[in-house]
């Protein structure tokens, strides 16, 4: 055996395996009962990515005894058995997302790959029986992410996403005050992101015989490895992530839309603004919402006052509007437990629907995506229906509601919502 094979194998429970090896994601796999604690109020836990913020909520986990760490998957062999070797229970590594879903002795599974690997992973874990904690943004397409909700519906799994934001008090504060018209009749809202991912033209380098970089890019589009892309700075590329407009997008876009109540719908048009570089979002009784606006996180605009806020921020003008208490006939929110984590754990034993569901994450970055499309287009108005998720009178945008997969990774049509002609071909640039 080579040194570089023998390097493969340093953990004897590893997995080296291409998407080639291993069956593609289907329909029909048998879905367990829904997920509950063991006899002994376990809930053993799982972990698809465990760099970066992967990392953070692996940290959380691997000493848990409620809630262990079993399995971990990564793609960097590096971190894998780093990660591996800190787990309080014993626990075993992959490479290969699959393996790690097809155990039986796992009930939930925390996803944090990168944003191109969202919906096959999860998709995956939830038809074999697992609830779900995935990283926002949701989904690198608008039909990606309605697969996954629909996934989540029809395998009856509790689905969090990692928008936790909506569990920190100052955002909830904020949300609560404009549901309740503390500032009268909202019209406009600045939303604080960055902006839109572009495409990739990085050098080819060598392959790091740590790194399975055909794994690494699963349904993208080939291309060689440059060690710009790992770990964080994919974000700035299109075929790995929507950028910074997705990436805050996910977080502020979430508040906004939740503080006017349009949390569970979209927006009528979006443009991306070629002079101004912000991308405006018409919705329904007048109000508009700016993205990439002078905002320190999110800024709220009312008929009777104003109100701001971000994380460790949070300001009102008039200052009275945020000292005055809430009464019972106000529209507040029931308290988190355990903050973000703790909704999710409350779900898996209630089956109840967390606060961060995936329908919510959905509809967040359904969002950012129609911005970044209109700038990828050139500042092109969009038409949106909400209800029917489609561009109006638009065959050309239309496109880009979802991107081809590298063969032989698919997600399973009937999982998909119906798509126009020629959403799957390649858009162009």
């Amino acid at each position: 055996m080579s040194e570089r094979e023998s390097r493969r194998s340093f953990l004897s429970k590893a997995v080296a395996g291409t998407a080639a090896a291993w069956p593609l994601l289907t329909a029909t796999r048998v879905v367990g009962a829904p997920g509950q604690p063991t006899p002994s109020g376990e809930v053993r836990m799982g972990h698809i990515g465990v760099g970066g913020m992967g990392g953070g909520h692996f940290g959380g986990y691997c000493q848990n005894d409620k809630y262990p760490s079993v399995a971990v998957c990564d793609v960097d062999k590096r971190t894998l058995e780093e990660r591996v070797k800190r787990c309080k229970r014993k626990a075993e590594g992959y490479t290969d997302f699959r393996r790690l879903c097809d155990r039986e002795d796992v009930d939930a599974v925390v996803v944090a790959t990168p944003d191109h690997w969202h919906a096959l992973a999860t998709i995956y874990a939830m038809q074999a029986g697992k609830d779900i904690y995935c990283e926002k943004p949701l989904s690198l397409t608008i039909r990606q992410g309605r697969a996954m909700v629909n996934a989540a519906r029809r395998y009856n799994r509790v689905f969090q996403v990692g928008s936790q934001q909506r569990s920190d008090p100052e955002f909830r504060r904020a949300v609560e005050l404009c549901r309740s018209g503390r500032i009268g009749k909202i019209s406009l809202v600045y939303v604080g992101v960055g902006g839109p991912s572009q495409e990739c033209y990085l050098p080819a380098e060598p392959t790091p015989e740590w790194m399975e970089w055909d794994m690494w890019l699963g349904p993208a589009p080939w291309r060689p490895f440059n060690k710009a892309m790992h770990p964080f700075n994919w974000r700035s590329y299109r075929d790995y992530s929507g950028g910074g407009c997705t990436d805050w997008g996910a977080h502020h876009m979430d508040i906004a839309l939740w503080g006017i109540g349009r949390e569970f719908s979209g927006p009528l048009e979006v443009q991306y603004d070629t002079k101004t570089h912000r991308f405006i979002h018409k919705h329904p009784d007048g109000v508009v919402i700016e993205m990439n606006a002078p905002a320190n996180g999110i800024r709220f605009f009312g008929e009777q006052g104003i109100i701001e806020v971000n994380r460790g921020y949070f300001r009102t003008w008039p200052e009275e509007i945020g000292k005055d208490p809430l009464g019972p006939s106000d529209d507040t929110l029931p308290p988190v437990p355990g903050h973000h984590h703790g909704s999710w754990h409350r779900a898996m034993e209630t089956r109840e629907r967390p606060d961060a569901d995936v329908e919510i994450g959905h509809r967040t970055i359904t969002a950012c995506h129609l911005g970044n499309i209109s700038y990828w287009l050139g500042g092109r108005k969009l038409v949106w229906d909400p209800d029917k998720e489609e561009m109006v009178g638009d065959p050309e945008a239309a496109r880009w509601l979802d991107r081809p997969m590298r063969a032989p990774w698919k997600i399973p049509e009937d999982l998909l919502p119906n798509m126009p002609a020629g959403t799957l071909t390649q858009p162009s640039a």
